[in-house]
């Protein structure tokens, strides 16, 4: 898969940053990420006046817990968005950790096509270099036929298994875009930036954003 180059841009506010991105997108078909900072996004996205019907969310990964516990990406997603704006969800059932499932959905809503066709994917980006719940040196990175997998156990906290999207899936938009905050993020972005060996650098949307504060983007 040819490496897309991604364009970096530095924001004190990187929620902000993200949501002016999203509205000059208007994206009908978006792909959503699991985190502290793509949360915040969404928490400001909810209180915008955007055209909401008739688009459709999907999840990169989920934890295998029922939606109601803390660690679901999927709860956090209807607190902060989904439960207040109309917009049609596609959840991963993570109670049943349910791979097979999501893979059938996606399959059935893009039905035909080689890989999903999504308008904006929110990507994270781990201290590890992992994205969705593709963890460094884990098959789940080298998965290319397959559109979801299940993960049974994460590199990192929480350490319960995962459903994610693979690398073809997560690549198959047309704008990706990393949301990046704190030092602690700043290895990790020179390297996604380098087109290092992590899963990160690994997905190749059309065109790839890396939106980072000073503090994760080193200036």
């Amino acid at each position: 898969m040819d490496r897309t180059e991604p364009e970096l841009v530095v924001a004190d506010d990187t929620a902000a940053e993200a949501l002016r991105l999203f509205l000059q997108l208007a994206p009908r078909t978006i792909v959503l990420s699991g985190g502290s900072t793509p949360e915040a996004f969404y928490r400001l996205l909810a209180t915008t006046g955007y055209d909401w019907p008739g688009v459709e969310l999907f999840f990169g990964d989920e934890r295998c817990v029922p939606d109601d516990d803390p660690r679901s990406n999927l709860g956090m997603v209807r607190r902060a968005l989904a439960d207040h704006v109309p917009v049609r969800t596609y959840p991963i059932d993570g109670a049943a950790c349910d791979a097979d499932g999501y893979e059938g959905r996606l399959r059935e809503r893009f039905a035909g096509a080689s890989v999903p066709a999504f308008d904006l994917a929110i990507y994270g980006l781990g201290p590890d270099g992992h994205t969705a719940s593709l963890f460094p040196g884990r098959p789940a990175v080298e998965e290319i036929e397959r559109w979801v997998v299940r993960v049974p156990e994460a590199g990192l906290e929480p350490f319960v298994p995962r459903v994610t999207l693979t690398v073809p899936a997560l690549s198959s938009a047309a704008v990706g875009a990393f949301l990046a905050e704190g030092a602690t993020k700043r290895e990790m972005v020179a390297r996604l930036l380098a087109g290092d060996d992590i899963p990160a650098a690994r997905l190749s949307p059309a065109r790839l954003v890396v939106i980072a504060d000073p503090a994760a983007a080193g200036r």
